[in-house]
């Protein structure tokens, strides 16, 4: 019902909007997300700077870019995308908050590789999300990007399987799966805002922390760390969202350069993501930090830790929702399934 109001009042808004860009010249287009501005390293930065340059190339309309959260943190850009104030953001995981099926992608151990997420997330998984977060929230999903695989580093001793994590305190985004997942490998989970990780980790408030190797890199967290442990338990995603009434106000032609450009976004944004993480994992231990990456074997040790009480916990909290939770194991199955086919 927020959502339907905030449609209706934007639908007039944009209808007004179009008839002054028509007066004054080109259409402009606010895009808004929390990276880093510059391209080579920031995901959200390479996607928001693809899209604009595709929009502009190929239409009478400009794209102006928000970097760096200069418009707000991931849950006040959702509210300005459902507003229609800022009509096009790039959001992780407060995606979850708005549509709550979306959670079903931080389950721990779920995808093996980037390629398999890949698979399922352009597919009819992805396409079957897309349209009920839509429906949630009047906001529609022109691509998935990639935040990329979260990985373990602390400061005290390295971690091969859940067993060396015990009694390691952990700092954790304030998002109940992640508690719920440091807490089933043995660790002990703390919410601390991000601001606050650096001095909380130089302090010893907490051991350690996980996070995408590029984002680990990025900020010099192994400055601060001496193990790192590539478990990649929780395979974070990107989606690039632009308001549907918005959308809709659009002509058929500038509907297929926004389409084409938030295509070419996502992929860019994936190439990025994997390029600072294999960079990353090399600068991280020329920087003196210990990599270590799980056998088979130990993996297996980590999702078996992880995976039912986490499932069991998001079943409850979906509620109607935890269907979602089958369809993903399925289109993982499945493209494992075509994966080693091809």
């Amino acid at each position: 019902m927020r959502h339907m109001l905030k449609r209706s009042i934007f639908a007039t808004v944009a209808a007004a909007a179009l008839l002054a860009a028509g007066a004054a010249g080109a259409q402009t287009i606010k895009f808004g997300h929390v990276d880093p501005d510059e391209w080579t390293s920031s995901k959200k930065g390479a996607a928001a700077h693809i899209f604009k340059n595709v929009v502009e190339g190929e239409s009478d309309m400009k794209v102006q870019i928000f970097p760096a959260a200069s418009l707000g943190n991931e849950t006040e850009l959702i509210q300005q995308a459902e507003d229609g104030t800022t009509p096009v953001v790039m959001v992780s995981g407060a995606m979850q908050q708005v549509c709550k099926p979306a959670a079903v992608l931080d389950i721990p151990y779920m995808f093996p590789s980037a390629s398999i997420a890949w698979t399922v997330l352009d597919g009819d998984f992805g396409k079957q999300l897309a349209k009920t977060c839509l429906d949630q929230t009047g906001l529609r999903t022109l691509a998935y990007g990639e935040t990329g695989f979260r990985n373990f580093t602390n400061n005290v001793r390295p971690i091969k399987t859940p067993a060396d994590m015990k009694g390691l305190k952990f700092r954790v985004q304030d998002v109940p799966l992640y508690v719920e997942m440091v807490k089933a490998l043995g660790g002990e989970p703390t919410p601390i805002a991000w601001s606050e990780l650096p001095n909380a980790l130089s302090t010893g408030v907490v051991d350690g922390e996980e996070n995408p190797v590029g984002v680990i890199y990025n900020n010099n967290l192994q400055k601060l760390q001496k193990y790192m442990t590539l478990d990649h338990h929780v395979y974070a995603t990107d989606f690039l969202l632009i308001n549907n009434d918005f959308y809709n106000s659009l002509t058929d032609k500038q509907k297929q350069v926004i389409d084409k450009a938030g295509r070419m976004a996502g992929l860019m944004g994936r190439a990025i993501q994997e390029y600072t993480t294999a960079d990353g994992v090399l600068k991280v231990a020329a920087d003196g930090m210990q990599v270590y990456s799980p056998t088979p074997a130990e993996l297996k040790e980590f999702r078996d830790a992880a995976q039912p009480p986490v499932i069991k916990f998001l079943k409850s909290d979906l509620g109607s929702d935890a269907e979602w939770i089958d369809k993903l194991q399925s289109a993982v199955k499945s493209a494992e399934g075509s994966d080693k086919q091809d």
